[in-house]
């Protein structure tokens, strides 16, 4: 049974996150810190066998939806990251597995139950996707079943025992600012507006302090669920983009380490931010992480400006 490796895009403002969600009661009131973009992902149907629920749109459960219908059996999909709502995605990696060459396995049943070439079922296609029929293929296919806003990039086969989660070694983030007395307009899902100037070389200095391994819990929200909150994050640069229109300042954390905290990455930007605009010296950030308060640092900044770019196995590329 062949494992397929795909690495997927996603533009995250219509989806509650990666990871699929039990359906929720439609007369309750909205989550705690529930943002626009969930709101607006809520899929107006009921979910089969949940009277009264309304199914929530998830892109681990449209990406799985349009691989069942490719290789015509139950499929799981695992994600390598589990991205909010309103978080997008160029280099989320995911895996499944399915059936492989069904035509020769059925071949082999009606020989061994004595059927004869021609015979009842003969010329039968099953399930699955064979090697054969290659990846190129399969990524057509797939995206011919997708919405305008989820893309497989790429597809290879990996090892059966293949864990997108368990084997990565390192994942890289960004978050962007638009910094201008005017919001923006064209790409205001992608970025976060901010009316503050920022400055870029004392976020940068604040940076430096967040690589390494440390104790994050100052910056991770409440109910993160890990038993460990020490994590290592192997760089955190600051880049000011060239090219932003009418005088605005479009500013660039670059994140990458072994593993994130809930809402990590977010209150890093916050924090920087709180850096960049002279609320907070670049040195209290030391302080910060060893204080374990979460209080100390900056706010949890929205999902729009934050993306995946890219996860890494065991040093065989981004």
């Amino acid at each position: 049974m062949p494992r397929y490796k795909l690495t997927v895009a996603y533009d995250g403002a219509d989806f509650c996150g990666w990871q699929k969600q039990e359906p929720q009661d439609p007369g309750g009131a909205a989550g705690a810190g529930e943002t626009g973009a969930v709101r607006r992902a809520r899929v107006e149907r009921l979910a089969p066998g949940r009277e009264g629920r309304i199914a929530l749109r998830t892109v681990q459960a449209v990406l799985e939806r349009a691989i069942r219908e490719v290789v015509r059996e139950p499929v799981t999909v695992t994600g390598a990251s589990r991205t909010d709502g309103g978080v997008h995605g160029w280099g989320q990696v995911a895996a499944f597995t399915c059936s492989g060459d069904r035509e020769a396995e059925d071949a082999e049943e009606a020989g061994a139950a004595g059927g004869a070439p021609g015979g009842e079922g003969a010329g039968r296609r099953g399930g699955g996707w064979p090697v054969s029929r290659g990846v190129e293929t399969l990524v057509r296919a797939v995206n011919a079943r997708l919405a305008d806003d989820v893309l497989v990039r790429a597809a290879e086969v990996v090892a059966p025992g293949f864990d997108p989660i368990a084997d990565c070694t390192s994942k890289g983030y960004s978050y962007t600012f638009h910094s201008a007395s005017e919001r923006p307009l064209w790409d205001r899902g992608y970025v976060c507006h901010t009316r503050h100037a920022l400055d870029v070389a004392a976020m940068a200095a604040g940076a430096r302090a967040l690589v390494g391994e440390h104790d994050f819990c100052a910056m991770a929200a409440a109910g993160h669920g890990r038993s460990s909150t020490v994590r290592t994050v192997h760089a955190c640069e600051v880049v000011e983009l060239a090219g932003a229109a009418d005088n605005a300042q479009r500013v660039r954390i670059d994140v990458s380490g072994s593993g994130f905290l809930y809402n990590m990455v977010r209150i890093m930007a916050g924090t920087l931010h709180e850096v960049g605009r002279g609320r907070m010296a670049p040195e209290a950030i030391g302080d910060i992480l060893a204080s374990r308060d979460r209080r100390r640092a900056g706010p949890t900044m929205p999902p729009d400006g934050l993306r995946l770019e890219w996860v890494e196995y065991g040093g065989r590329g981004k």
